[in-house]
């Protein structure tokens, strides 16, 4: 089927570049954090220019060099790009040394295609010395090259009532499924698209999980992710999913956390309030890449437009990752949670401020909304006072409208057009 999508352009400037030039003004190691594909190593070596060396773990000799002498290989290094450095993390130790040696800013920028500051060894050694900036697959903002100040707009309950150029309907479902990696979006057709998340998934699960995790059984890892797309925003159940591939309650949290530090999925923690009461405690799983569930869901824009009852789910996870894009340059940094109360009554997302203000944000893939559709966001509401910053029903339309005080239903199409 071809795509009406138009390919994204060959350079398309990313919104986090400010941050990492701030912070290798001031920082003696960088950490370009985030999945393979989504344009660390472009980025990084657009921005060093011409006088940094330049290595990538990806290239086997240097890789043996690393692993055979890491400090040895650090030693004599100016100003370096070192590329994918969750493949050696024994290097961390001996950048760890140079530094402290030399504490000259911006003398290392790394990349990494897992998340290594969830691992002891680096938040010890690099404590105070590096900052990790995250950097996810293509936001619809950066696409559409706008600022993408919905976060702010949403703390502040500046909710415009009128689309500049909504996005709904079956543009809106190209969209979700397509995803936001760049290689994935210039192929012109959603079969195309699917066959190189395909073998995009099938490479990471094979090489990238082997480098972070001693795993017994890396085959099924895929099962899995199979899996978790089948159950995305849903609660989370480890002990049914693991007892379906054979594996223990214990070695199927541990298989998540993997795929956790790979950047494939995300775990939203659910939240709580001292003035609420029968709230459910189960933390939800969703995909940070749409189009990836999409392809694991075997979902494409025609079997859609034949049965909406599976896209919902998908919407939830396109809202959530962009969501998530749009805070790695956001000034307000939130921390994102789900609400659910023991009736049922839910949001889908609640961003939480440092300050403890609260946007809740509910996803239709209706055009239609009701009142009901507000009720967890009324219960948040009356329970937080003037914590509550704004409450959204984000779904299938062209237009917001008010639904009470700071409480709105409007496009989806807001979260990169405000």
């Amino acid at each position: 089927m071809e795509s009406p999508l138009s390919p994204p352009p060959a350079l398309i400037p990313r919104a986090i570049a400010p941050a990492v030039r701030e912070a290798l003004d001031d920082t003696r190691v960088v950490l370009v954090a985030g999945p393979r594909q989504a344009g660390k190593t472009t980025l990084v070596r657009q921005l060093a220019g011409n006088d940094r060396s330049y290595f990538t773990l990806d290239d086997l000799t240097t890789l043996a060099a690393v692993r055979a002498d890491p400090v040895g290989f650090v030693r004599g290094l100016g100003f370096a790009i070192i590329d994918e450095i969750q493949r050696a993390p024994d290097l961390i130790l001996a950048i760890k040394e140079s530094v402290d040696r030399d504490q000259t800013p911006g003398r290392f920028l790394l990349t990494g295609s897992a998340n290594l500051s969830t691992l002891p060894m680096v938040a010890d050694s690099l404590a105070g010395r590096m900052e990790v900036i995250t950097l996810l697959p293509l936001s619809q903002a950066e696409i559409e090259g706008r600022a993408g100040r919905f976060i702010e707009r949403a703390f502040a309950g500046d909710i415009p009532l009128q689309a500049i150029h909504p996005v709904i309907d079956g543009e809106l479902i190209e969209r979700v499924l397509a995803g936001g990696y760049a290689e994935a979006l210039r192929r012109k057709s959603t079969g195309r698209r699917q066959k190189w998340l395909e073998d995009y998934a099938r490479l990471i699960l094979d090489r990238d999980a082997r480098d972070i995790a001693a795993i017994d059984q890396l085959e099924r890892l895929p099962r899995l992710l199979a899996v978790l797309a089948e159950q995305a925003g849903q609660l989370t159940n480890h002990s049914s999913y693991g007892s379906a591939l054979g594996l223990s309650d214990v070695t199927a949290r541990k298989y998540v956390g993997i795929l956790e530090r790979l950047f494939l999925v995300t775990t939203l923690q659910p939240w709580s309030g001292n003035h609420l009461s029968r709230l459910v405690k189960t933390p939800k799983i969703h995909f940070l890449d749409s189009g990836l569930l999409a392809m694991l869901r075997g979902m494409s824009p025609d079997s859609v437009a034949r049965d909406r009852t599976r896209f919902g789910a998908l919407l939830e996870s396109f809202v959530v990752s962009e969501v998530m894009k749009l805070s790695t340059w956001s000034a307000i940094r939130p921390a994102f949670y789900h609400y659910r109360t023991k009736d049922q009554d839910e949001v889908d997302l609640v961003l939480e401020d440092r300050r403890g203000r609260i946007v809740g944000i509910e996803v239709k893939a209706s055009a239609t909304v009701t009142q009901s559709d507000f009720r967890g966001l009324r219960q948040m509401k009356e329970a937080l006072g003037e914590r509550f910053a704004c409450g959204l029903v984000l779904h299938d339309s062209d237009r917001a409208i008010p639904f009470g005080e700071n409480l709105f239903a409007a496009p989806v199409s807001y979260l990169w057009q405000v």
